[in-house]
């Protein structure tokens, strides 16, 4: 599938390191190119990193996949791989093939978590911003479930959780953590009403109990999109690509 998107390129001679960007779900029906995660790709630009924001199939000028709701929106992890890939086999100047990170938010953190386990291998570091459950139990009893028509079709297609567990077992990244490679850095807010929080500690917990390096940052009283504590999340955000894509970059402040 062609996959539409966009890349942001610092100024310079480069090669620099290059983040893929995953977005949080947003209506494919009004969503438009580049649309998500638009002030963070400003934001990491400006600080020394080719910034690649894929929209994902059927989303703005992509070409279209029958019913990928089917098929949990697996499609957009693909997706997202495919860009590293792409990128990778460019030949692109400007670009460092060597040092790669993602970030994700919301849907989109599902997404790099998606990646982290079955492709362990393409990113160096993952920042993760309130992401969706890596159990897809929880999501289907929170967001498709409120679709009938979407949750029997996938239920009459693979069953329930109960009556077909190694399904939902399969599809879940929080049962395959022992794959991941990269460090991981988790942001989430208290007041978070689309995501809660209790799925990120659940994930840095397990994270931790398979000895992989995670930091989880949480908020008082922030919501999804953080509003006030941006500018500490974007701090500490480079901050840790800094330290593991660009390690002699000076260290921003991360103090509140």
């Amino acid at each position: 599938l062609k996959i539409s998107g966009i890349m942001n390129v610092p100024k310079g001679k480069g090669p620099f390191p290059l983040l893929v960007l995953n977005h949080g779900y947003i209506d494919p029906k009004v969503y438009t190119n580049g649309r998500g995660l638009k002030r963070e790709q400003d934001y990491l630009e400006r600080r020394g990193y080719v910034v690649l924001h894929p929209d994902y199939r059927n989303h703005a000028s992509s070409d279209k996949d029958p019913d990928p709701e089917l098929r949990f929106r697996l499609g957009y992890t693909e997706d997202a791989i495919n860009a590293i890939l792409a990128v990778k086999n460019s030949g692109l100047k400007f670009v460092d093939p060597a040092r790669i990170g993602m970030l994700g938010h919301s849907m989109g953190g599902g997404i790099a978590l998606n990646a982290m386990v079955t492709r362990p291998d393409l990113v160096s570091a993952v920042v993760l911003f309130a992401p969706v459950s890596g159990d897809l139990r929880d999501n289907f009893q929170r967001w498709t479930k409120r679709r009938p028509d979407t949750a029997e079709k996938i239920l009459a297609t693979y069953g329930s959780p109960s009556d077909n567990a190694d399904f939902w077992h399969n599809l879940s990244a929080i049962n395959f953590l022992d794959a991941v490679r990269a460090p991981v850095m988790v942001h989430h807010g208290t007041a978070d009403a689309s995501v809660p929080l209790a799925w990120s500690e659940r994930l840095a917990d397990r994270l931790q109990a398979a000895g992989k390096d995670v930091e989880l940052h949480v908020y008082r009283g922030a919501p999804h999109e953080f509003i006030n504590d941006w500018p500490l999340v974007m701090r500490r955000t480079v901050a840790f690509f800094n330290a593991h894509l660009k390690p002699n970059a000076p260290t921003p402040s991360t103090a509140r």
